[in-house]
């Protein structure tokens, strides 16, 4: 099947093949990160679930090649708020090139008490963020080694609105679940932008590459027993909200563009083509807190502090 260009219409039913090539998918066994996993192991690549839990990993693969026979499907143990254990888990992959990681996993919490990893950090903060920043580092021989190896990070429609404080990263003060999370998904995304400004700089064929999977409900998400059932009933009640919204195989559209169309350039932003909120993937401006170019690099430095690691240094 030809590839297409940025300039035609994408398909998402109709995805190139990718047979030959190898992506990791962090969160692949849940949610979002699931439907981005099934859709990739339908153009015949190896795709490698990233998940702490092997049980829910195993019950994704299944569901998976229900859909997709012969899908070339695996788990990594992966705990991204484990910074000590990500070497680890990257030696266990086996591989002599990475052609994209999809930097999905992430962790909401409501809880109105602070919760921190087992370093202290933030628990939101070192997951969504820290984990990939230092995961990125350690896959960065891989992703070289691949022709065009792509990062491609999911953000959220939540960051465009957050603040960053450079000084409180760990928010130690003023502690609110739903605004820790937020600051999480900018610090990703700033973190994607300035990725590839360096590897740019570098004359990397690794491109970083933004996506944000607009809003998502899981009663527009079609069944994929024993991952997520919905019955009829639950489709109706989410009908109105269909309007706006859609379900999480939709959402996984913008990721899964980023990753396959030899089009996508780095430094790019994905998301859905109505008001960002669901819909096909189209390219969209980056503005605003994600085009800081001086917060992300200070953003940067505090991070390769916090891991010590530094993503593709040269």
């Amino acid at each position: 099947m030809p590839y297409r260009t940025a300039t035609q219409d994408w398909d998402v039913h109709r995805l190139p093949s990718a047979e030959g090539k190898n992506f990791l998918v962090t969160g692949g066994n849940a949610g979002i990160g699931y439907f981005v996993a099934e859709q990739l192991a339908s153009t015949g690549a190896q795709v490698i679930l990233g998940s702490r839990d092997s049980t829910k990993a195993a019950s994704a693969a299944a569901a998976i090649r229900s859909r997709v026979p012969d899908a070339r499907v695996r788990h990594l143990r992966l705990d991204l708020a484990e910074l000590a254990g990500l070497k680890s888990s990257v030696d266990a992959l086996e591989l002599d090139r990475l052609d994209a990681i999809v930097c999905n996993a992430g962790v909401l919490l409501d809880h109105p008490q602070r919760r921190a990893d087992l370093d202290g950090r933030e628990l939101m903060f070192a997951t969504n963020h820290l984990g990939h920043f230092a995961l990125t580092g350690w896959l960065a021989p891989l992703l070289s080694a691949a022709p065009a190896g792509r990062v491609v990070t999911t953000g959220s429609f939540v960051a465009k609105s957050a603040r960053l404080d450079l000084a409180d990263l760990q928010v130690t003060s003023g502690y609110e679940p739903k605004d820790a999370y937020a600051r999480s998904k900018l610090a990703q995304m700033l973190f994607a932008f300035e990725l590839d400004r360096r590897l740019r700089a570098a004359g990397s064929t690794t491109a970083s590459v933004v996506n944000h999977p607009g809003g998502a409900l899981d009663l527009l998400t079609p069944s994929r027993p024993p991952v997520h059932t919905r019955t009829k009933g639950q489709w109706l009640r989410g009908l109105p909200a269909s309007i706006l919204l859609q379900g999480k195989h939709a959402a996984a559209w913008p990721a899964v563009r980023a990753v396959l169309d030899p089009a996508v350039r780095g430094g790019q932003m994905w998301g859905p083509r109505m008001l960002g909120l669901r819909g096909r993937p189209r390219l969209e401006p980056v503005r605003g807190a994600l085009a800081d170019t001086a917060l992300a690099a200070r953003l940067w430095t505090a991070c390769v502090d916090l891991t010590g690691l530094d993503p593709f240094a040269q």
